[in-house]
């Protein structure tokens, strides 16, 4: 289980230093790419939860990851459409999208409580890494204002999905 927690830490925190890894900072058409990749993964994370777990918290807890990184999805995607903007593949959607498959089959071979904790450790640390990621790197290089809003409104609900998470973390062990 520790080898577990451990991996998912180590794949979760690689992004950063992609992200931080670009000299100038993120362009915007970049920051949509990565927000937009990050909530999709998460909520390909939860529909996998949802598959997989029958623990009732666990589902609830994936349940709300998944409407609510839809919604803010939902939102990035009418954004970049009224501004005219493309999103553009980088090196960190990428790594945050080969990160995500390589837990996600890991977690696939899991069942029961061991998938449920496991699933939780990597919400943990995934949604320390994102939000680490808004707060240092993705908020401060995005130009844009409202780009800038409402990555600032991601990072105040995956505040609260981290501490959910970790909340949770104690309640499935």
């Amino acid at each position: 289980m520790l080898k577990a927690i451990i991996l998912a830490s180590a794949l979760a925190f690689a992004p950063v230093g992609v992200v931080a890894a670009q000299d100038a900072g993120p362009s915007d058409a970049q920051i949509a790419h990565i927000a937009y990749t990050a909530g999709q993964l998460d909520i390909t994370a939860a529909q996998q939860a949802l598959k997989k777990s029958t623990n009732p918290q666990v589902r609830a807890f994936a349940e709300e990851m998944a409407r609510d990184h839809a919604a803010v999805n939902d939102q990035a995607v009418a954004l970049v459409t009224r501004l005219h903007v493309t999103p553009a593949a980088n090196p960190t959607s990428t790594a945050l999208t080969e990160q995500a498959a390589t837990t996600q089959a890991r977690l696939e071979q899991l069942s029961g409580a061991a998938f449920d904790r496991a699933y939780i450790a990597n919400e943990v640390a995934y949604h320390q890494t994102v939000n680490g990621a808004l707060r240092t790197v993705l908020i401060p290089s995005a130009d844009n204002a409202e780009l800038k809003s409402l990555l600032e409104t991601g990072l105040t609900l995956f505040t609260e999905h981290q501490m959910h998470a970790e909340h949770l973390a104690h309640e499935v062990q």
